[in-house]
């Protein structure tokens, strides 16, 4: 339930009440008033209640007792089945034989409140309901805590993304690896087999294949921090029906590279039925700026960030690859689930790649959607700083290589006039460099004053960075762990509302972002 985190079980309404035990029957008109109240349901508000049930709420700071009937009204002049804003999550039950109390979480960020509801349950035959309920609350800026990482699960491969089948179980690209289903509780993790055999990872690399000056180097004359490899994994928005999953990763022919993108259904653990959806070549030598970022967006497209694969600007001469319509690198595509084009993507003339959404892209790996408003954001490596924060709108020329907010690996470089060009600035850059990475906005309970908030990991120094938007402006920005900095690939959130940040390791690890 990306859409409003009720930590509930929405399940419990589908079990056999006569297998239930008392503790999982009295979560189902814990449900109903959660589900109600957050959803504008003013029935099932009474059916969680005794019809002489009595609730003790503040008006004003006076008593304000209020029956189920009462309360239900409240919500009856707002639209049936609407998020209103309330986000609860269960946090405490107990049973004694007949009886039972409950505490439950609410937060409402438009008046900036965080609730706890005490409610009093009774057995009456084999069913259970709320009897009393009383609250108080709090600023939203007074909840105790500061965030912690807590490592769930270790071993990986430098892990590049992560998406979830259920709040345990997850499936993980490896960039030096493979394709995992893991199981977060458990720590278990299995390769998924059938992975097409074009895939490259940079565990098969022989760097004395390529002469100097091929790929950046280290001291000790190695090639270092290249990508290659399983990039992003997404499920399809039906993936419990159809089984259909999405993944981008670097593909070999000889001695070259480009990114692939297929489509494949995950049967028995093995991929199956596999298609290629984008293929944006040529492919040429050299394992960075790949790009493989992919998002469902609202409309039910997906669309894809690629990069431009150049690693100095002074290799390509002439119109920098970013901006010329007729090269796939340096774009973000709008496809079909089927890697079909949609009729209405923008029109970039004859000549153009089909597909293309925007351009003027250098390496972009992060894109996500913001729940409730639907935009599309996008995150983009620079060179020399230029790290910038990015709204996705249809055909927009963010500008790369001709305008940049930090400098060039080049020197002197300059790029090519492009006649009649429109750039857009980027709604955010840092002035030092982030690399920032998969970028996630916060929709859980656990900080609830970060809801909403932009999560953007970065590799260069380990950073993290938490971004409070105003529609499209940016109002305040905040580095996190500052004392301890880890290189971060993907920021996302879980099912049940979790943050999780997959590190750029060896020894690969999975956090999870939690109160101290």
């Amino acid at each position: 339930m990306n859409r409003i985190i009720l930590i509930v079980c929405i399940a419990f309404l589908s079990f056999n009440a006569k297998s239930q035990s008392d503790a999982e029957k009295v979560k189902i008109p814990l449900n109903d008033y959660m589900v109600g109240t957050s959803y504008n349901y003013p029935e099932q508000i009474k059916r969680a209640f005794t019809e002489n049930a009595m609730l003790y709420l503040t008006k004003n700071g006076k008593p304000w007792p209020m029956t189920p009937d009462a309360y239900a009204e409240l919500f009856i002049k707002r639209e049936a089945g609407e998020f209103n804003g309330r986000y609860a999550k269960l946090l405490k039950t107990k049973v004694y034989n007949d009886i039972a109390w409950a505490e439950i979480e609410i937060i409402i960020h438009s008046i900036n409140a965080r609730f706890i509801d005490v409610l009093i349950l009774q057995k009456m035959e084999e069913e259970w309901k709320i009897v009393s309920k009383t609250a108080t609350r709090y600023p939203l800026q007074n909840v105790e805590g500061i965030p912690q990482r807590k490592v769930i699960m270790d071993g990986l491969k430098h892990p590049w993304s992560m998406d979830f089948i259920s709040a345990e179980e997850a499936i993980v690209a490896e960039k030096d690896g493979d394709l995992l289903l893991v199981n977060l509780a458990s720590k278990e993790k299995q390769v998924i087999g059938g992975f097409p055999d074009d895939l490259f990872t940079t565990l098969q690399l022989d760097v004395s294949k390529y002469p100097d000056g091929t790929y950046p180097k280290g001291a000790d004359g190695r090639m270092v921090r290249w990508n290659a490899g399983i990039l992003e994994v997404l499920l399809d928005p039906d993936f419990s029906e159809n089984r259909t999953i999405y993944i981008s990763y670097v593909a070999q022919k000889g001695d070259k590279y480009a990114l692939k993108v297929i489509r494949a259904s995950l049967e028995n653990n093995q991929l199956q039925d596999i298609k290629t959806l984008l293929n944006p070549g040529p492919y040429v030598p050299g394992l960075f700026h790949f790009g493989g970022g992919i998002t469902f967006g609202e409309d039910g497209k997906l669309y894809i960030t690629v990069g431009e694969r150049l690693f100095y600007e002074h290799l390509k001469e002439g119109l920098g690859i970013a901006q010329d319509l007729t090269d796939a690198r340096g774009k973000i595509y709008r496809i079909n689930p089927d890697g079909s084009i949609p009729s209405d993507n923008p029109d970039f003339g004859a000549g153009a790649v089909k597909g293309i959404y925007a351009l003027g892209i250098r390496a972009a790996q992060g894109i996500t959607v913001e729940p409730h408003t639907n935009k599309i954001w996008f995150s983009e490596h620079g060179t020399n700083q230029g790290d910038e924060l990015n709204l996705l709108e249809a055909g927009t020329n963010y500008g790369w290589p001709n305008v940049t907010t930090g400098g060039y690996r080049s020197k002197d470089y300059k790029a090519a006039d492009v006649p009649n060009a429109v750039f857009t600035d980027p709604l955010h850059y840092w002035k030092q460099t982030v690399a920032p990475t998969g970028l996630a906005f916060y929709t859980g309970t656990e900080f609830p004053e970060w809801y909403g908030n932009l999560i953007v990991p970065g590799l260069s120094r380990g950073s993290l960075w938490r971004i409070t938007l105003d529609g499209t402006v940016v109002k305040a920005v905040e580095e996190l762990f500052t004392d301890e900095h880890v290189r971060l690939r993907k920021a996302t959130m879980s099912p049940d509302g979790k943050l999780y940040l997959l590190t750029d390791e060896d020894n690969g690890r999975i956090f999870e972002v939690v109160k101290e």
